[in-house]
Parts: structure tokens; C-alpha cells; sequence
């Protein structure tokens, strides 16, 4: 496992922070957040055109770039440090789903497709080209939670991520993939209050939905795509976080010294750091994971858990370290506070796997 960076994808880091840096000089946070769509279209439309960053996770057989997750990774990353507001999360979570389907269900033709399922490989190609949002709607495991006949689907998904803005929604029924349009008869999103106002959730209803079957995935493979997903988002946060924590101790002066000289406060930023670098790392080890064929779970699991950890605690020292200005609505820090509480329980994964699991795979 190699933690550095390529020269190729030091440039794509750099190349999305300038851009979003730029953008935000013209259309701040806030700006975003109040918009019809949530998110800044000018920039999503310069990210997926000038960038490809709905291509890069997708094979160039499917009309993608051809790199590995780690690269959409990396860019999630930079979108997390300033909380910008965008579908790729939902998207990328989407074209990774798909690209876990099973081969073997045969074509409309006949004979079976090589790869991927003529169906599947059509909507990577759209993801791929920034023509069609997508998202993931896991259901529940309990039995009844959504109910397929033939290729029709009636039943509801809460908290499903970008689905407000997606055009096509994914629905894991058992080991089952199917593929809904938003505009389908039938189907109908319900926009859901969020914690997060930077991100966007969405109850899925379906009353006998059109669906088209992609093929089948392990339902826990959603989850350990968006779980990784998470920690760039919060490996970001945590850093920026951190580092406007830092910048105002600097600037901000009591008992005429600034408050970055007194000791006690220097350990707590120092403590805070460990937090921060040990998040990344767990976080690129992740996604390292991920771009492997058999991504090992709990490495996935541990990564979640302690950037979860660890962005929540640099959150809450922010809004400490900051004083009184912190609880303004005008400042960002109730913004990162609610983003680390908001991520900590989306895709949530067990610290600790049942005790019967692990004796099942002790025996062997």
C-alpha cells in the first residue's frame, strides 16, 4: 500500500481545489445551499465537463477515464474539506454499485453480454458523460420493505442520499438490483429535512414503479462503498477544520498575546493533528481497499468508525476553540459540526462484528 500521491493525481487534487476556491469567490456556501438544486450548477457543470469527475471510477470501455476509485476519492476529499454542496457523492456511490453487478443475465437478444449487462453498461456510459444522476436506495432487511413483481416495485426508502436531485434511482431488493427513472409513473421522492444542509435526502416512494433489473450485488457492498465514501468527506472536513481552528487562534489576541500561545490550547490543536492525519490515512486506506477485487470489510468498517470519531471531535473543538463567534449562524462551524454528525450516521457500519461471526470464521 503506497500513501502518496502521484504526480497525476496531485495535479487532479490541486486542479479541484483551485477551481472550487475560484468558484466560491462568485457563489459562496450559503449560496449553493439556498439554490433550487441545492448546489452550485456552474461548478458541478465545469467538474463534470472540463474534469470528468463522474468519469474517472469508470472503465473507458463504458465511456469512463479509466482510473480507480481512489481517484474519485480524492476528489470527494477536496469536495468535504469545504463542504460544498454536490450530487457526485450519490453518483460515484451509484456507478460503483453498478459496476459490482454480477455478469450473466442475458440480453433482450438473447446471448449473454460480455461484462456488464447491456442496461447497466448504458447507464455507467450516461453517469459517465454527466447526462444522469444517480443514487442508491438500500432497503431495509426486513422482510416487506419492498415488494417485486415481475418488473415492478411498490415500497419506500428513507434517508436516500441526492435523491431529490438523482434521475435515476438504484433499488437494492435482496441481492437485486433494479434501475428506477424519476419521472417513472409510480414513483414519487419526498425531500427529507436534513441535519446537513449541504446535503440533500430524500424519502423514495414506488407504487407498482416501473423497474429495470440490472443484475445482482451483495447488498453489504453498498454499504462499504458509501461508507468509504464518508470518510473522504470527513478526512476533508477534519483538515480544514483544524486548520481554521488554528488560523484564529492565531489572529485572535487575550490578555494581549494570542491565544495560540498559551500552552494548554497548543496541546488540544496538537491532539486535534493526530486526529486529523491518522483520519486521512485510515481514509486512503479505505479507498484503497475499495479499488481492490476483495475490498476486506473491516478494514472498511474500522476506517468509518475512527474518521467518524475523529472528525466529531475536531468538529466540537472547533465551535470550543472558537468561543462565542462559533454558535453564530453567520460562521461555518456549526456547518462542519452538523456535517460530522450527519456523516457519522449515514452508511453506518458496526465497530464490532457479531460475536457469532467472528466464531464462524475462527472455525473456518
Amino acid at each position: 500500500m503506497r500513501f502518496a500521491l502521484t504526480e497525476e493525481q496531485s495535479d487532479l487534487v490541486a486542479t479541484v481545489h483551485t477551481l472550487i476556491a475560484k468558484r466560491a469567490a462568485s457563489t459562496d456556501l450559503r449560496a449553493a445551499i439556498d439554490s433550487d438544486r441545492g448546489y452550485d450548477q456552474e461548478l458541478w457543470r465545469t467538474l463534470t465537463e472540463q474534469i470528468g469527475v463522474t468519469a474517472l471510477a469508470i472503465p473507458e470501455t463504458y465511456g469512463g477515464v479509466g482510473c480507480s476509485y481512489i481517484e474519485a476519492h480524492l476528489v470527494l476529499e477536496e469536495l468535504g474539506a469545504t463542504l460544498t454542496p454536490s450530487p457526485l457523492v450519490g453518483t460515484v456511490l451509484a456507478s460503483e454499485v453498478v459496476q459490482g453487478v454480477l455478469a450473466g443475465i442475458p440480453a433482450s437478444n438473447g446471448p449473454e453480454l460480455p461484462g456488464l449487462p447491456e442496461p447497466a453498461a448504458r447507464l455507467l456510459a450516461e453517469i459517465a458523460d454527466g447526462t444522469r444522476l444517480a443514487t442508491v436506495a438500500p432497503t431495509a432487511p426486513a422482510a416487506g420493505s419492498m415488494s417485486v413483481s415481475g418488473d415492478r416495485l411498490t415500497g419506500s426508502v428513507s434517508t436516500v442520499l441526492d435523491a431529490p436531485t438523482a434521475d435515476t434511482i438504484l433499488v437494492v431488493v435482496d441481492d437485486q438490483l433494479f434501475a428506477v427513472d424519476r419521472t417513472a409513473p409510480g414513483c414519487e421522492i419526498i425531500e427529507t429535512p436534513a441535519l446537513d444542509p449541504t446535503l440533500r435526502l430524500g424519502t423514495v416512494q414506488l407504487t407498482d414503479a416501473p423497474a429495470a433489473l440490472l443484475g445482482t450485488v451483495d447488498p453489504a457492498y453498498v454499504t462499504t462503498v458509501g461508507a468509504t465514501m464518508m470518510t473522504a468527506l470527513q478526512a476533508g472536513a477534519a483538515r480544514v477544520a483544524l486548520e481554521r481552528t488554528v488560523a484564529y487562534l492565531k489572529e485572535r489576541h487575550q490578555f494581549g498575546r494570542p491565544l495560540g500561545s498559551f500552552q494548554a490550547l497548543k496541546h488540544r490543536c496538537a491532539d486535534l493533528l493526530v486526529q486529523v492525519e491518522t483520519a486521512k490515512t485510515m481514509s486512503w486506506a479505505a479507498a484503497w481497499e475499495l479499488s481492490q477485487p476483495e475490498p476486506d470489510v473491516r478494514l472498511v468498517r474500522a476506517a468509518k468508525t475512527w474518521c467518524s470519531d475523529a472528525f466529531s471531535q475536531v468538529a466540537a473543538e472547533m465551535i470550543q476553540l472558537h468561543g462565542g463567534v462559533a454558535i453564530t449562524w453567520e460562521h461555518d462551524a456549526h456547518l462542519y459540526f452538523k456535517r460530522a454528525h450527519a456523516t457519522a450516521q449515514l452508511f453506518a457500519t458496526p465497530a464490532v462484528e457479531p460475536v457469532e461471526t467472528q466464531q464462524k470464521e475462527t472455525n473456518g
